[in-house]
Formats: C-alpha cells, sequence, structure tokens
C-alpha cells in the first residue's frame, strides 16, 4: 500500500512539474513575441519617418483611416531671424482698444467639433493649428456669405473672426465650434473624416482667421497692396489669445495655400509675415528664448 501510494504521488508530482514548466515556456515565449512585435514595430516607424512619412497620432489612426498625401514641409516664418523685442510695441498692443463685434453665421456655415470620426476613431478636437485666409472682398461681403444658408457640403464656408482693414474684429464662429475654413486639407500628416465618400479635412482641430482684402486685391492676381497696420494689430490680439488659450505654438500657425490639398488657394496673399512677427515677438509669444 505504501509502495502504491508513492508512486501516485510521484506521477503526480510528475505532472505537477509539466503543467508548472508548459506555463513557464507559454509566459516566455510571449515574452519575446511581444519584444519582437515591438522592435518590427519601431523599425517600420523609424523607417516611415526617415522616407519623410508622417506617422498620425495613435489615438486618430486606424487601419480604415486613409492617410493624406504627402505635403511640403511647413517651415513657420515666425520663427526665423527673430527680431528683438520691442516694449514700447508689447505696451501699445495690450493698451489698445480693440474693436469687436459678434455676428452668428449661420448654422448650415459650422457645426460641433466632433470626438468620433467616420471610420469609428476617437479623435482629440482641441485647436490644435491656426489657418489664416484672405476675404478676397470687402468684409460685408464676406459677413453676408456666412449669413447665407448653405445647405450643400460644397458651398459651406466660414471663419472663427474676420478683420477688417480698419483692425474690427468680428466674430462669427465660436472658437469651441467647427468653421468650414478648409475642405480638402491637411496639416503635418493630420486630417479627420467627417464623412467617407468627402475628403479628409483639417476643420475639426483648426482655427480660422480672414483678413478683409484691399480693393486692389477683388481679383485672382497673385499679388495685391496688403493689409493695413491696423489688421496686423488687430490680427496679433487674435492669434495671442488663441495661442494662449489652446497652448497652440507659432510653429502652427499656417496659412490656407499651404494646408489645402487641391492646390486651388493662394490667400493670404501679400501677407508680411515680419509685421506679424515683430507683434508676437513683442507681445512675447514668439523667439521668447532669442530675447531672453
Amino acid at each position: 500500500m505504501a509502495s502504491g501510494a508513492w508512486v501516485m504521488f510521484r506521477q503526480h508530482f510528475r505532472s505537477k512539474k509539466i503543467k508548472l514548466a508548459a506555463c513557464f515556456a507559454l509566459a516566455f515565449g510571449s515574452y519575446w513575441l511581444a519584444i519582437y512585435v515591438q522592435k518590427k514595430y519601431l523599425i517600420n516607424r523609424n523607417s516611415n519617418a526617415v522616407a519623410g512619412i508622417s506617422i498620425p497620432s495613435i489615438n486618430e489612426q486606424s487601419s480604415k483611416t486613409p492617410l493624406p498625401p504627402t505635403q511640403p514641409e511647413w517651415k513657420s516664418p515666425l520663427i526665423m531671424n527673430c527680431p528683438k523685442a520691442n516694449p514700447d510695441l508689447r505696451s501699445r498692443l495690450l493698451s489698445m482698444d480693440l474693436k469687436l463685434s459678434e455676428v452668428k453665421a449661420h448654422p448650415s456655415n459650422y457645426g460641433e467639433r466632433v470626438k468620433i470620426d467616420s471610420f469609428g476613431q476617437k479623435l482629440n478636437p482641441k485647436p490644435a493649428v491656426i489657418v489664416l485666409h484672405e476675404t478676397v472682398f470687402d468684409v460685408n461681403s464676406a459677413i453676408n456669405t456666412l449669413l447665407t444658408p448653405h445647405p450643400s457640403d460644397e458651398d459651406q464656408v466660414s471663419y472663427h473672426t474676420l478683420v477688417a482693414r480698419s483692425g474690427e474684429i468680428v466674430q462669427l464662429v465660436p472658437p469651441s465650434f467647427r468653421a468650414y475654413g478648409a475642405g480638402h486639407s491637411a496639416f503635418k500628416g493630420r486630417w479627420i473624416f467627417y464623412n467617407k465618400n468627402l475628403s479628409g479635412s483639417i476643420n475639426n482641430f483648426a482655427l480660422h482667421v480672414s483678413l478683409e482684402t484691399p480693393e486692389d486685391g477683388f481679383n485672382d492676381d497673385l499679388n495685391h497692396s496688403g493689409y493695413s497696420s491696423a489688421q496686423y494689430d488687430a490680427l496679433s490680439r487674435v492669434l495671442a489669445d488663441w495661442m494662449i488659450r489652446y497652448q497652440i505654438a507659432p510653429e502652427a500657425i499656417t496659412t490656407h495655400r499651404h494646408v489645402d490639398l487641391a492646390g486651388a488657394r493662394a490667400d493670404p496673399r501679400s501677407f508680411n509675415w515680419l509685421q506679424l512677427q515683430k507683434r508676437l515677438t513683442a507681445l512675447q509669444l514668439v523667439c521668447k528664448n532669442h530675447n531672453n
């Protein structure tokens, strides 16, 4: 009896050892498989980066979401050849009497910032890029366009803010909403799909501001006489508010011309980046390290 019990005990122990060894082998194999997959992912990601392919945020890109076409690299003029900060200009900008007004665009011309795209992917709707535009016509014509109902997707257009030549600032769409300032568009490899049948767009994470065009620019010419000093003053205050409120870096202030993937937009034409750079530098929002 004792001998039989001993045999049964040894068989039971051997079975336990086999099970333990199998569990150990499975865990060990899973560990090295995870490392192998991670290394392959890093290698692929690094090779794509070297090839100039922009990797979208893992939170906003699924295998079903198409990648935007390649774009020229955006090199911000705001951080090149930094001017010295002008304290007198800073005082003037901070003390200036802002001409503010609010006109609500027609609801068909703007919408909610979406949190899930048309592929079911979660999105970050926080504004992350500022796009500069121009009206091409006078500011009243631009306002009337945004007040006009546009039920068709192809006709919808809006900006969050207009800056008149007088320096008046007109808000048409609250920044918390999505303005329809750029249709077929992307910025640094990022775009959002609201409809699988339409192109991707940056509107869900963009803020749009448009400058009133001078009279000699009411045409398709590549250039015009430019924008007024009052416009650059007011624009700098609009941008300062957005940059601080949403923590947007100067490198993320761009143009409609750059984000437009159709190559049909040229605005804002004749824009003087130095005039804006001087003002944002005075407000300590660009070239901060240069002036410390």
